[in-house]
């Protein structure tokens, strides 16, 4: 175990834009697409992964110091720190059955390829982690390994079947063909944005929203360029910070590149992409063709490069610091996990197909969700990272992630099986979203999928 252990941190201290195209070119390779193709095509694709990280680097860069700079003068002092993300997978990946699990999930997949349960190939293996810290903390407050395996193996299969019932509208909103998204902490917001869409899409005024940034370069001219809504956030934000006129400029500039470049990104990923999803229809319709439609599933932060998922994720920023400083019982201000909001909203903005007004709306209960859920897991999330021997350099007091630490679907299961009464009540609720979800999806798919009526039998037959 130790040997494996080792080899698998060997392996993840890879960068994802080095892991995902060594993946894909061995794929392709099995898909028998030619060695120069599938070269070219995964070296594009790292370098997309490249400019996507180095463009989202420099957007973290700009922004948490305005968004400090806003704190400061707000004068408020919270107890908890928030640390973002990486925290949480240094803890998953020193967590003893994260090598065992890894190779389950592995086998789970081919399991259900095979047997035709899921469409999903699940590739984003740096991801896994996410499942994979839902087992570290069900163990570490239950103290059963049976029921960590067994819950982050179900939470795993759920997250495979949200990336396959997503995958059209994802196809669709980013013009690449044949992905998903099974990235636990995105894709479980799927069920929440779904029911609430199809809510709002009965109000009438809001219904009729056209909010997607075509439409609203159309309605507003200039002013509807995400670019230009870009420099006018950063100008707010700015001026709410205190920042004077360079720096206030800076930001704002900083801004609009940061939603010009990203989507450029995404043409590239989408262009490295294509050879790849051809060929490996090509092969399973050859080799396996009771397999039907399949996609690759890759990290959630292809969805970056939306304009819709940029401009969203920046109006969300600012209401996310308010709503923590408001909000009784919130016990951090969200800063380290705060860009990573991309997250949540990138699957929120599938759901709504692009429209910025509803995915606005429906960010901010989500929000709100994770801030209190962050909040009462800080002294689980901190115990777990002093047994792990895991230390935040020059802080030794309470943490958690606001994102991460505060996911919805983890922290649900996990109060359930301590026997949360709020937990336990809110599961027919959780229930009904999901099939709510799947009744949804199965429509909304059968529109985008009139070309492949044997897929949409599936989806009919098999949840």
């Amino acid at each position: 175990m130790n040997t494996l252990n080792s080899a698998l941190q060997y392996f993840l201290s890879f960068e994802p834009y080095v892991m995902l195209p060594i993946i894909i070119f061995i794929m392709a390779l099995v898909f028998r697409i030619k060695t120069t193709i599938a070269l070219k095509s995964a070296l594009t694709l790292g370098i997309a992964f490249i400019g996507i990280f180095m463009t989202f680097d420099f957007f973290v860069k700009i922004i948490n110091p305005v968004m400090q700079a806003i704190i400061i003068r707000s004068g408020l002092n919270l107890p908890v720190l928030d640390t973002g993300w990486p925290p949480l997978a240094g803890i998953t990946w020193s967590y003893s059955l994260a090598p065992l699990l890894l190779v389950i999930f592995m086998t789970i997949n081919i399991i259900m390829l095979v047997s035709r349960l899921t469409k999903t190939v699940n590739i984003d293996i740096w991801n896994y982690w996410h499942p994979i810290f839902l087992a570290a903390l069900v163990h570490h407050t239950t103290g059963n390994a049976w029921l960590a395996i067994a819950t982050s193996a179900a939470g795993f299969i759920f997250t495979l079947k949200l990336a396959e019932w997503s995958a059209p509208l994802v196809n669709k909103l980013t013009g690449m063909d044949g992905i998903c998204i099974p990235h636990l902490s995105g894709i479980i917001h799927y069920p929440i944005a779904s029911v609430i869409n199809a809510f709002l899409d009965r109000i009438p005024g809001i219904r009729s929203i056209k909010a997607d940034p075509e439409h609203m370069r159309k309605k507003l001219g200039l002013l509807g360029e995400p670019m230009v809504l870009g420099i006018i956030i950063g100008l707010l934000l700015g001026i709410a910070g205190g920042y004077e006129v360079r720096e206030l400029l800076n930001l704002a500039f900083g801004f609009a590149a940061v939603v010009f470049i990203l989507p450029k990104m995404g043409e590239i990923l989408g262009s490295a992409l294509i050879p790849i999803s051809e060929g490996m229809k090509l092969f399973i319709t050859r080799k396996f063709s009771h397999l039907g439609t399949t996609y690759i599933g890759l990290d959630v932060a292809v969805l970056f490069a939306v304009p819709a998922v940029l401009v969203t994720a920046l109006l969300l920023i600012p209401v996310s610091i308010i709503l923590a400083i408001i909000l009784p019982g919130v016990n951090f201000i969200p800063i380290g996990d705060l860009t990573n909001l991309l997250v949540p909203v990138a699957i929120i903005t599938v759901a709504t197909k692009g429209n910025i007004v509803k995915s606005f709306i429906i960010g901010i209960p989500v929000v709100i969700i994770n801030l209190y859920y962050a909040s009462m897991f800080a002294p689980v999330v901190t115990d777990m990272a002093r047994e792990s021997n895991f230390k935040i350099e020059g802080y030794d007091g309470l943490f958690t992630s606001f994102l991460d630490g505060g996911n919805p679907f983890r922290s649900w299961v996990v109060l359930l099986l301590q026997g949360d009464i709020l937990s336990i009540a809110l599961v027919p609720v959780v229930i009904g979203m999901v099939f709510l979800t799947w009744k949804i999806s199965r429509k909304e798919n059968r529109e985008l999928l009139l070309d492949e009526p044997g897929d949409i039998v599936e989806e009919n037959e098999n949840p």
